[in-house]
This record gives C-alpha cells, structure tokens and sequence, in this order.
C-alpha cells in the first residue's frame, strides 16, 4: 500500500526533474538556433549582393578542415556521433563541436557551399543536452533521453516544428523502433526551445498546398507513382553523399586538401552551367516549386550541388536541401501525372525527406503542421511509400536497424525459392 502511494510522489519528482532539465535546453538551444538563423539571412544576403565571395568556397572550406583535425577531435563525426551517445554510446561529446559546427555552417552559406541547417542544429542540440546531463549528474540511460532531448529541441527550433522535432529525436535513432520512454522530456525540450526561438522574432516560412483533391482510386495509383519517385530520389542523395566522399578520400588522404579541391570543383560548376541558383539555402527553389515557377531540372541541380558540397566536407544539414529537391520534384511530376501542383510539391517537400532519413512519423507529422491537417491521410501514405522504397540506409550512417524494411516478406521469398530449387 505504501509502494502505492509514493508512485505519484515519483511521478511528481520525475515530471519537475525533467521539465527543469528540458527548460534549460530549451532556452539554450533556442537562443542558438536564433543567433543561427539570423547569422544565415545575413551572411545569404550578402553572398546574394557579392557573388565573387563563391571563389573563397575553397579556402573556407581548407580553414575549418584544419580547425576539425586540429581541435575538433571526435567533434569531426558530426551528427553521427550525437546519434550514437543517443543509442547508448560513452564517447564524451565535447563542448567546441558548438562553435566548429555553428561557425563552420555559416561560412559555407557565406560562400556558397550548398548545405542546410538541420545537422547544425542537431549536432549543437545534443552538445547542449550532454552538457546539461553532466550538470544534473545523469546515469547512462537518463544520457540517452537528455541527448534525444537535445537532438528534438535543434531540429524544432530551426524549423518551427515541435510536435516534429519531438518525434525526430525519438525516430531517428533506429530504423523499426521508436524510443517513446523520451517522450515526455523530447516534446517540452522541442516546445521550449522553438519558444525561445520565435521570442527573438525568427519566423518561418509556410507554403499552401492549394485544394486538396478527393479521393479516387485514379489519385491512389498516382501518389504511389510519386511516392516511389520520391524514395528513390532520397535513398539516390544519401547514396551519392556515401559515395563522393569515399572518391574524396581516394583522392585526398589530407582532409585539408580534400575540402580546398572539392570547393574548386563546386565552383568550376558553378561557372561551367552558368548559375548559382543551388547555392546555399536556395529557398527560392521552394517559393518556385509551390508556384509552378520552377524548372523540371532543378531537383537534380540542388542534388547534385548538395551532394559535391557535403561529399566533400563541408559543414552543413541535409534536410533543407531534401525539402526543396521533393518540392521540385513533387512540382515536375505533378505536370506529368495531372496533379495540382503545389499539393504535390507539398508531398515531395516531406516524402524525400522521410525516404533519406527513414522517420516517416516524424516527416507526417511535420506535414500537418506545415501545412495543416487536411492532407493528413496523404502525408501518412506518401511518407510510408517512400520509407520503404528507399532502402535500409539513410543520410546518417550511425542510424542502427531494428528490423529491416520488408522483412516480413523475407520468409515468404526464401521459402519460394528453396522450393523453386527443389
């Protein structure tokens, strides 16, 4: 009876314990991520005004390389060393991954690389969040929750999705399980920080998706068409960043160099195809997409942009870019396959995403709250149709697999075939 009575007193002390702890988060990370944003609108601004800056791409990019080997320590591992602490890694997170990342990200976009801001955000999140464990003296599992806290409060705060962010965080983790005991620090650590965010005037832009089209076995046929498209478009950027960095590194066993030759060669792009329309953020690309505005190509422009910029080393996220490759591409298949434009640009902006990184939940719930609930039931089917047409590998290598995708129908094809040999 006694037991029975101190279980809400534990619940109380558990509630306080982790509001203080996601409070604190929160408020860092949200005034990081503020700082970020702002420093990206000014320093996109007046690469915007100076496009001779894009020749320095090269020696920023040979600078931070120097400062990640000479200072960076494991920092270098970026977003995959955050993930693997949150799956129960002990490797110490050290506090200068904040400023190499932050710094490093905001010349990239000063200089062109063609990068996003999520990696950013998610790798400072989780710096924070172990810093925070530290101060609270936290025990090996509560240093996995803390750090999907932080991973959920960078990726709410840079993209004014906390339900999302929330569910990132316990997503990302591992392909096939969700880690739900975070559940409750992840949301208030998201909800906080993207408060904090939005208190320093940050604001978001939000596209319509137009009318939403009724339901017809025609439109079934036509969003799997798409979903597919946009799984192997996801599964095809992540695979490419893989392999051009392992030509990088047969090429350029100096990390130095590696960065320093792979801006000359993005550069050299730019000026062979005449245009730095993929250059940095490119959010240009969304507004066009949404608009019917954009050019059939630009999905593989802002591809293939991305991938030369990550492969070779430079500091930045992915999501950004995969939201303005699905929107493009969602755009150009929508001519194709007779479909309202921006609904399925809509579809595109979070179906690639949720094929690269393998959290569709997370990507569906981002739908909604980008652009409300009434395309609900086609979020849910173009995120799950691309997830599972985009492979077991996304863009973050230390993502772990639970269980494969398709995995259920194993059994069924080796029974078929060992009959078959029969």
């Amino acid at each position: 009876m006694k037991s029975e009575l101190n279980i809400p007193i534990k619940i109380s002390i558990y509630m306080v314990k982790w509001l203080t702890i996601a409070s604190l988060i929160g408020l860092m990370m949200g005034t990081l991520s503020a700082f970020f944003l702002k420093s990206l609108d000014v320093v996109t601004q007046i690469r915007l005004d100076n496009s001779w800056l894009l020749l320095l791409l090269p020696i920023s990019g040979a600078i931070f390389a120097f400062l990640y080997k000479k200072f960076g320590g494991n920092a270098v591992r970026g977003n995959n060393l955050v993930i693997d602490q949150a799956n129960g890694e002990q490797e110490n997170i050290p506090l200068r991954l904040i400023p190499l990342t932050l710094f490093g990200t905001i010349t990239t976009h000063l200089f062109g690389g063609s990068v996003g801001r999520e990696g950013t955000a998610v790798q400072m999140g989780g710096t924070v969040a172990d810093a925070v464990g530290r101060l609270f003296r936290l025990d090996k599992l509560e240093r996995e929750i803390v750090i999907i806290s932080g991973i959920s409060a960078g990726f709410s705060s840079v993209f004014g999705t906390p339900l999302a962010g929330t569910i990132f965080g316990l997503e990302v983790l591992m392909i096939g399980r969700l880690r739900s005991d975070g559940l409750f620090p992840s949301f208030f650590a998201a909800f906080f920080a993207n408060f904090v965010t939005e208190s320093f005037g940050v604001t978001h832009t939000h596209y319509g998706m137009g009318q939403i089209p009724d339901w017809s076995l025609m439109l079934f046929i036509k969003i799997m068409v798409a979903g597919i498209c946009f799984g192997l478009v996801g599964w095809l950027f992540s695979r490419s960043i893989v392999r051009v960095k392992k030509i990088y590194a047969n090429w350029f066993g100096n990390v130095v160099l590696r960065n320093f030759f792979g801006g000359i060669i993005v550069v050299a792009a730019v000026f062979i195809l005449q245009t730095q329309r993929y250059l940095g953020l490119s959010l240009p690309l969304l507004k066009d997409a949404f608009n019917g505005e954009s050019h059939w190509f630009d999905f593989i422009g802002k591809l293939f942009f991305t991938v030369l910029s990550l492969g070779a080393g430079y500091q930045g996220g992915e999501v950004t870019p995969l939201f303005e490759i699905g929107a493009t591409l969602g755009s150009s298949l929508a001519v194709i396959l007779h479909l309202s434009i921006p609904f399925l640009a809509g579809l595109g902006f979070i179906g690639v995403f949720s094929g690269a990184t393998n959290t569709p939940i997370a990507c569906f719930i981002m739908g909604i709250e980008l652009f409300g609930s009434e395309a609900a039931l086609f979020f849910f089917m173009i995120c799950l149709i691309s997830y599972m047409c985009s492979g077991n590998a996304g863009i973050y290598s230390a993502q772990k697999v639970e269980v494969e995708k398709g995995v259920l129908f194993l059994p069924i094809l080796t029974n078929w075939q060992n009959r078959k040999r029969k």
